[in-house]
């Protein structure tokens, strides 16, 4: 167990920090219903993560929790392992490969300890191995890439520090939300608020979903915009 850390002298490229509360069981399950597609749109439309897929079974998979970071050395999971000792059940392991794919950082003995655990899933700007195993239901997982080559075990590597995640930016204890079209992350200090902004999007969507269906949208959505840039239309 790890206690206040904030007077240890680390070794270099080391840290480990107690696990961050997140958010609470009921705005996880609010966030569980929601696209990842729509939480994106009520943040700007320009944040989650680039080049992961899923390499678990399903398109309807979702997974949902609070973030527990993880950074490593490209090919190393020294410190997957540790963390994988702090996690809570309901966590989603973010990790910081840095993209590298020459080594596998976690493979099918290390998603039985995920299971036995009870995490939520893994999101992993590297790669894995033992494809196989992890297309099982149970234990959703978003990763750069696969190879048979397995990892070393010697750091350096921090846990729960900010994070960059194939493009995504990462903070201890965010709501990690990721389904078919990707993995999203909402600062813990802003959940609530893009909880409703989200809801709200999804409201205007259906109407814009009716009128598609009625053959009754109006054409001025996209002409205005035109006219503005000088478009006769």
């Amino acid at each position: 167990m790890i206690a206040d850390t904030s007077s240890i002298q680390w070794p270099a490229g080391y840290r480990i920090h107690p696990r961050a509360a997140g958010a609470d069981a009921e705005t996880l399950a609010a966030y569980r219903a929601l696209p990842v597609a729509a939480i994106g749109d009520a943040m700007s439309r320009n944040v989650g993560t680039l080049g992961l897929r899923q390499y678990h079974a399903g398109l309807e998979t979702v997974l949902c929790g609070n973030a527990f970071t993880v950074r490593v050395r490209p090919g190393d999971n020294l410190m997957i392992h540790k963390a994988l000792e702090m996690a809570r059940p309901g966590d989603v392991l973010v990790i910081d490969g840095g993209g590298d794919l020459t080594q596998a950082l976690v493979g099918g003995l290390m998603r039985t300890t995920c299971i036995a655990r009870g995490l939520a899933g893994l999101v992993i700007d590297g790669a894995i191995r033992d494809r196989v195993e992890w297309a099982e239901p149970g234990m959703p997982i978003f990763a750069k890439g696969h190879t048979h080559r397995g990892p070393s075990k010697d750091g350096p590597g921090e846990i729960n520090v900010a994070i960059a995640c194939a493009g995504l930016a990462v903070s201890p204890g965010d709501v990690i939300v990721g389904d078919a079209d990707g993995v999203i992350a909402v600062p813990a200090a802003q959940a609530q608020d893009v909880l409703r902004r989200t809801r709200l999007h999804l409201e205007k969507e259906a109407q814009i979903r009716a009128g598609n269906r009625a053959g009754t949208t109006d054409p001025e959505r996209f002409d205005a915009i035109l006219r503005a840039k000088g478009l006769p239309v």
